[in-house]
């Protein structure tokens, strides 16, 4: 997002606007590009007197920012709004988690904060080997996910509101993978949240009293399947 200088008034309406901050007022009102998630908020609240701030084309990988963290675009790579896959906390049609296993969500960055993709590949490079990443998953798109590093190292420079991770291995496992995300969330430069999935045996969770045995504190407040979709898994 850009402002043309010709016809801005200074009058710093659109300032909070802006959920990373990125909008200052030092030297005229101006967008810092590097802070810049190209979401868009700014422009789409219609504040501006003038019309001041507009959309340049976007190449890559800077599009990459608008993908990620602008709500009303649709993710190319898999079609629908949004920075996970459709199923991401649930398991209702595809039976993306099988008996054993355990699905984990690991979103880098939040609104208000944002991400670089750079953090974003150093959970990935953490993971690899040891998980198998969703290949639907617009991040899991960008990556060797044999390595977990970014296919294109340009990526690594671009912000984003935030980006999910999504994988899956077997509970036998899953203890060693929050361990792993315990680590990591301490080197990265942003906020971390995790989702964990895991299926519902005879009314109860298994994976859920091993985290709790490990001094983890899970809480159920995600969604939760029924089963009422088709019975694949």
């Amino acid at each position: 997002m850009k402002i043309d200088q010709d016809l801005c008034v200074h009058c710093q309406t659109c300032v909070p606007y802006c959920p990373v901050g990125a909008i200052g007022v030092e030297d005229g009102v101006r967008i810092d590009q590097e802070f810049c998630v190209e979401c868009g908020a700014c422009l789409k609240a219609g504040v501006c007197p003038t019309d001041a701030l507009f959309q340049p084309e976007l190449e890559w990988p800077r599009v990459l920012r608008s993908q990620f963290s602008d709500p009303l675009v649709s993710h190319p790579s898999t079609g629908i709004k949004g920075r996970g896959t459709a199923e991401i906390k649930t398991n209702d049609v595809t039976g993306r988690i099988l008996r054993g296993e355990v699905g984990f969500a690991i979103e880098v960055g939040r609104p208000g904060i944002s991400a670089s993709f750079a953090d974003v590949e150093k959970v990935a490079v953490a993971l690899a080997g040891k998980v198998e990443f969703e290949p639907h998953n617009p991040v899991s798109a960008l990556l060797d996910m044999k390595t977990g590093r970014f296919k294109s190292p340009e990526v690594r420079i671009e912000r984003v509101l935030s980006a999910i991770i999504e994988c899956k291995t077997t509970e036998e496992e899953g203890l060693e993978i929050l361990r792993i995300l315990q680590k990591v969330s301490r080197e990265i430069d942003t906020v971390f949240s995790l989702g964990v999935v895991s299926r519902c045996i005879g009314g109860k969770i298994p994976f859920k009293a091993l985290m709790e045995a490990a001094g983890y504190s899970p809480l159920i407040n995600g969604k939760l399947n029924l089963g009422l979709g088709r019975p694949l898994a």
